[in-house]
């Protein structure tokens, strides 16, 4: 079994950096087609960062498992219980971060914990690999893929059987946000559709277990021998023939990222192994020894090696750097108006940087990822990597 694969580092971070890019721009009413997700129904490369990165968390579980599965079954379930744990953890603290907010009347208060989401990016992340390793323990690894193949197929089923059946892919019919409901509260929802629905919520998490599930399975196929060009070529038809399951699959079940349906899951899957096999191509056949990789490959590597640390902290510094405001005029109706560092920052040197918006807001998102690359790189070149 091999230790590390540099493709699977480069993808790995690859797709941190870009959740970074696109979950932080200037302003998210000046946004570049591409940037920004499907409304509903459809996909944008936006929608293909967050199933790349359980693809390869799914990846990274073919690195780890067989540590895992050394021990004895209940060192295996304790470490699994205590990453699980502690992934969905950190969700809530992203959640919950920074813990006060400022009212009306410009005072600090502590926030309301009735209200807080309960869902989230980290815990899908958490609640997928949690189970995919359970199946991955449990099943083997053929029993692995009838999982998934079981999940996609049975989640399909429940949106037909259980959804509303006149659009049982639409955000009231949807089946879905009733268990959510149900399992969660409905005060611990997200509410950005404008009623209560959370793209990460417990029914539509089946899927991305099957996901991460195939993300395994390549990862294992990967690590058990030194890739050959036959690897590569069995890869791409890997891809190709879910992509074709996927354009078939849609004419019945619509691609939709907010419902992470199993067609969804089986076109960014196969695009994700595309990607995948062209990298294992470049840094794993190609690649000189001896020889310094290319700047974008040490650019996605930094990321990629403290992967899940940069992304917490993406998503905290930005909630704590926003109690720090200050008055800023008068709106409309003469009431105080404040500012804090970011929104200052991209206002006073980004926003007007083209006559074009979207390209001042676009500037600002890759400034903001360059800080977090700079640390990411800090830490890559000592060597310190922080795991959960």
């Amino acid at each position: 079994m091999r230790d590390r694969i540099r493709s699977l580092d480069v993808l790995r971070g690859a797709t941190v950096a870009l959740m970074i890019l696109v979950n932080h721009p200037g302003s998210w009413s000046h946004l570049y087609p591409p940037l920004a997700h499907a409304a509903w129904h459809g996909c944008t490369p936006t929608d293909l960062v967050f199933p790349f990165f359980l693809f390869a968390v799914g990846n990274a579980l073919a690195i780890v498992m067989p540590g895992l599965q050394a021990g004895p079954p209940a060192v295996f379930w304790r470490k699994l219980l205590w990453r699980t744990g502690a992934i969905f953890a950190l969700g809530l603290l992203v959640n919950a971060a920074p813990f006060v907010r400022w009212d009306a009347a410009g005072d600090l208060v502590a926030r309301d914990w009735s209200t807080l989401r309960t869902m989230g990016v980290l815990q899908r992340i958490a609640l997928a690999w949690g189970a995919a390793a359970a199946i991955v323990w449990l099943a083997g690894a053929r029993g692995a893929l009838v999982a998934a193949a079981a999940l996609l197929l049975g989640y399909w089923a429940a949106c037909v059987y259980l959804g509303d059946p006149a659009d049982p892919y639409s955000l009231a019919g949807w089946f879905g946000t009733a268990v959510d409901k149900a399992l969660l509260g409905t005060s611990h929802l997200y509410r950005g559709e404008g009623v209560p629905f959370d793209p990460e919520g417990l029914a539509s998490t089946a899927p991305a277990i099957a996901q991460v599930l195939l993300g395994w399975w390549v990862g294992q196929r990967l690590q058990a021998a030194q890739p050959t060009a036959d690897t590569v070529a069995r890869l791409f038809v890997a891809a190709v023939g879910l992509g074709v399951a996927a354009y078939l699959w849609q004419l019945a079940m619509p691609i939709n990222k907010k419902l992470w349906t199993s067609s969804y899951v089986l076109l960014n899957t196969a695009l994700a192994i595309a990607a995948l096999a062209t990298l294992v191509w470049r840094l794993d056949l190609r690649a000189v020894p001896g020889e310094r990789p290319p700047a974008w490959v040490r650019f996605c590597e930094a990321f990629g090696t403290n992967a899940l640390f940069v992304f917490v902290l993406s998503g905290l510094v930005p909630r704590a750097l926003a109690l720090l405001r200050w008055g800023d005029g008068v709106d409309g109706e003469g009431r105080p108006r404040f500012t804090s560092v970011l929104p200052w920052l991209y206002r006073t040197v980004f926003a007007d940087l083209a006559p074009d918006p979207r390209l001042g807001s676009l500037a600002f998102a890759v400034a903001h990822l360059g800080v977090y690359w700079a640390l990411a790189a800090w830490l890559h070149r000592r060597r310190l990597f922080i795991k959960v």
